[in-house]
C-alpha cells in the first residue's frame, strides 16, 4: 500500500485510534468578549490548527509494508514538506482562453465521464 492510499483513506477507516487535536487553548470564559466589546475579533482558528490528524509519535499500523521493519511513528508537522498538505486538493487551472489548459482538462473530464457511462450501460 503506497503512502498515499493511505492519505487518501477516510480517518473513519484508520486503524489506529488518532485523534484530531488543536494547539490553540480554549476561549477564555470573559462577558465582555462575549458581549462583543472593543477588542479585535481573534485570529480565524484554521491557521492555528495543526495539519495532520495524528499527534507526533503516534505509531501508524499498516505503514511499515517491509518485512523487519519498525514500527512506524508520526512526525510533527514541521517535518513533514509544505507540499504534502496540499496534495489532496483539486488542481484548479486558469481560464486562459479557447482551446487552454482549462479548457482540455474539462474535455478529458467529460471524455472520461461519457466512456464510463457507456460502458455502464454495455453491462445492463
Amino acid at each position: 500500500m503506497s503512502f498515499l492510499q493511505v492519505l487518501r483513506r477516510s480517518p473513519a477507516t484508520w486503524r489506529h485510534t488518532c485523534l484530531r487535536y488543536s494547539s490553540t487553548s480554549a476561549p477564555a470564559a470573559d462577558g465582555a468578549t462575549a458581549s462583543g466589546s472593543s477588542k479585535k475579533p481573534a485570529a480565524p482558528a484554521a491557521a492555528a490548527t495543526p495539519l495532520s490528524s495524528c499527534p507526533a509519535d503516534t505509531v501508524l499500523p499498516g505503514v511499515n509494508y517491509l518485512k523487519g521493519q519498525g514500527p512506524v511513528l508520526a512526525k510533527p508537522d514541521e517535518e513533514y514538506p509544505e507540499w504534502l498538505w496540499t496534495i489532496l486538493k483539486p488542481k484548479v487551472y486558469t481560464d486562459d482562453g479557447p482551446g487552454g489548459k482549462a479548457e482540455r482538462a474539462q474535455r478529458r473530464l467529460e471524455n472520461r465521464q461519457k466512456i464510463k457511462d457507456r460502458n455502464f450501460m454495455l453491462t445492463q
